[in-house]
């Protein structure tokens, strides 16, 4: 599968006029969104996006913090849980992983004693990783690899890797081997971020670009979207690539709480927060991000009350139980933004 076979964004199906900010001027045209997304969270979100806004082109930023190479495969979660997730191929039930999927792979290599065995990876979702990785070694960059693998999924958005570079998350613990750093999925799959995170550090960051097209996307941007994901390893992960955050903070920007009442909507947030001395509370995450990056700030009734100078806080219903409430969340934080960036 070459990528010059990709379907590109503009290739995608006509869509119909509409009134967009750009520069701060109004001008009639296709309205472009910018969303940077993790895993499951953000997957869903941007799955009701899509529904909110279907004249839209979006570009989604993903986190590659995550990435992992397993039994010689270059494996990308947050990568392929949008693009299957998006494209129809989701395991539903679970969030990640694909749909039908089966384990024959996994299971001859647990009977031949080969590690790592806490990482699950299906027989379907196999060959995503050996298309990928036989793409890496022919030489050509993970952009490139993951618009070819999107023309199978169809996502309906303009899927990019924060950065082609390899970066990856890592975690320092304490535990019985000593004081040690580990790879992010380490900790957050085999450990279940049982032993407490000291902190986190993204390896390669300090050299890494952002993959080609991202900064491009963001500056032609009307508004950027940031979904309820991991604050820390997946938005805060793409905000550490130097140059994102200085171009997502030059547009206007509303982010999703994903904090309701004190507790992750989903997935070990509190964990990843409490490493960096942060509050599980809307109002810490929203600190966090800051009113240098946020211009809105959605975020459950329960948390009516939180407050940041410069931030413009709206309480709605937050929680994803269906496609519908995705997208009538997605809705709010994109009616939000155009009204800001008015």
């Amino acid at each position: 599968m070459h990528p010059n076979s990709a379907q590109t964004w503009q290739d995608s199906p006509a869509t119909e006029s509409r009134e967009t900010v750009v520069g701060g001027r109004w001008k009639t045209g296709r309205m472009h969104i910018v969303s940077l997304a993790g895993g499951i969270g953000g997957a869903r979100f941007l799955r009701g996006l899509r529904a909110a806004a279907p004249d839209a082109a979006i570009t989604v930023i993903g986190n590659t913090g995550d990435d992992i190479t397993l039994f010689g495969l270059r494996v990308c979660p947050d990568l392929d849980t949008v693009m299957y997730t998006l494209g129809g191929g989701i395991n539903e039930e679970q969030g990640w992983g694909r749909a039908d999927e089966s384990h024959v792979v996994k299971e001859e290599l647990a009977a031949y004693g080969v590690e790592p065995q806490w990482f699950g990876l299906g027989d379907r979702d196999f060959a995503t990783h050996i298309v990928r990785s036989q793409m890496l070694e022919a030489g050509f960059p993970l952009s490139q690899i993951t618009q070819a693998l999107c023309t199978r999924w169809q996502p309906g958005v303009r899927l990019l890797p924060m950065t082609d570079d390899r970066c990856e998350t890592h975690v320092v613990i304490s535990d019985e081997h000593g004081r040690r750093a580990v790879h992010f999925q380490e900790w957050w799959v085999r450990m279940r971020a049982s032993v407490p995170a000291e902190s986190f550090a993204l390896v390669g960051a300090d050299s890494a670009k952002p993959a080609p097209g991202v900064l491009e996307a963001v500056e032609q941007a009307d508004v950027v979207i940031l979904p309820p994901s991991n604050p820390v390893v997946s938005i805060g992960t793409i905000l550490q690539v130097p140059g994102i955050r200085e171009a997502v903070a030059a547009k206007t920007v509303v982010g999703v709480s994903p904090i309701i009442g004190g507790a992750p909507v989903r997935g070990m947030a509190d964990a990843c927060l409490t490493a960096i001395g942060v509050e599980t509370t809307a109002q810490a995450v929203l600190d966090l991000y800051g009113a240098g990056l946020l211009d809105g700030w959605l975020v459950a009734p329960e948390d009516d009350g939180v407050a940041l100078d410069g931030v413009r806080v709206v309480a709605r219903p937050l929680l994803m139980h269906d496609a519908g409430a995705a997208a009538d969340i997605a809705r709010a934080a994109l009616d939000l933004a155009l009204e800001l960036a008015r």
